[in-house]
């Protein structure tokens, strides 16, 4: 199953009439258009005048809160005309024991979105590759990243389109900071090493806060992860934690540090490939900091 999604997004048709619902589905639209817009996602006006064909995205949804407000959100700019895309929903059945292999499909087609469901277990793979003690994201990941790929190619998507958010992006930014020894977070637009398949996170700027608060009032049916999930100790709850620590002690600081990942002063970090200290000079253009103590 792979036509185009219909002109009305059924599955905003249980959706709450609140005005505090109304203000959070605005809230993640309008957060979406805007990184859509202002990293290039998408070139709209070449669509619209027929320079460019219609590009296909297929939109990642493994039955989180996260992914099923990416297609949800997705749909609501496509019915509003905002998004001439044609979108596919593609689950990836990685053979995890008990997964409930009915609910997405089952959701998909109730609400009349194209999908795909693949399945490749790679749980066993994982399962067996992995020392005892040690975590699974890692591997899980590079593999399920790799057949994402290979179904993009195969239905001809210009794009896989993820559903991380914020929380997401300073989590990762912080762990490699912590244990990776780098500067480097989750960006909005990536390109695949094969150079082939665009990487796209509309819901970037996207606090977890408001697509919990969104998947609830739409009633999702949440499937949650068993493989990586159930797993104690992980890096990344580590990080989550930590903001959560620093978020009770200093309100909004999540929020400033999205800003920050969008702020950057090349001349003020310490890598001689992105600055050309060098080459600095006095006669240069200055930027002092009186941030930054003597």
């Amino acid at each position: 199953m792979a036509d185009t999604l219909s002109s009305t997004p059924s599955l905003y048709a249980n959706a709450p009439d609140s005005v505090s619902f109304k203000k959070l589905r605005k809230r993640l639209v309008r957060g979406a258009q805007e990184v859509i817009d202002t990293y290039g996602l998408l070139d709209r006006r070449a669509i619209e005048a027929g320079e460019k064909p219609r590009p296909k995205w297929l939109v990642c949804l493994s039955g989180g809160k996260d992914s099923y407000g990416l297609l949800a959100v997705l749909m609501d700019l496509q019915w509003q005309g905002a998004l001439p895309v044609d979108l596919i929903a593609c689950n990836l059945d990685q053979g995890q024991p008990g997964f409930p292999k009915h609910v997405l499909p089952d959701w998909l087609a109730a609400v009349g979105v194209p999908f795909k469901i693949i399945t490749e277990d790679t749980y066993s793979i994982v399962t067996e590759k992995v020392e005892a003690g040690r975590t699974y994201c890692s591997m899980c990941s590079r593999l399920r990243r790799g057949i994402l790929y290979r179904v993009a190619r195969e239905e001809g998507c210009e794009a896989i389109v993820l559903g991380h958010h914020r929380d997401d992006a300073l989590e990762t930014f912080m762990m490699n900071l912590v244990h990776g020894g780098r500067l480097a977070a989750m960006p909005p637009k990536l390109l695949n090493d094969e150079g082939d398949v665009m990487v796209f996170r509309p819901l970037i700027t996207s606090a977890e806060a408001d697509l919990a608060k969104f998947a609830e009032a739409m009633a999702f049916p949440i499937i949650p992860c068993n493989l990586c999930g159930s797993q104690d100790g992980l890096q990344r709850v580590a990080m989550k934690h930590l903001l959560d620590e620093w978020e009770r002690k200093k309100p909004g600081v999540r929020q400033i540090m999205a800003r920050a990942l969008a702020n950057v002063r090349t001349s003020h970090l310490h890598d001689g490939g992105v600055f050309d200290f060098a080459g600095l000079a006095p006669g240069a253009a200055g930027e002092d900091d009186p941030n930054v103590p003597f």
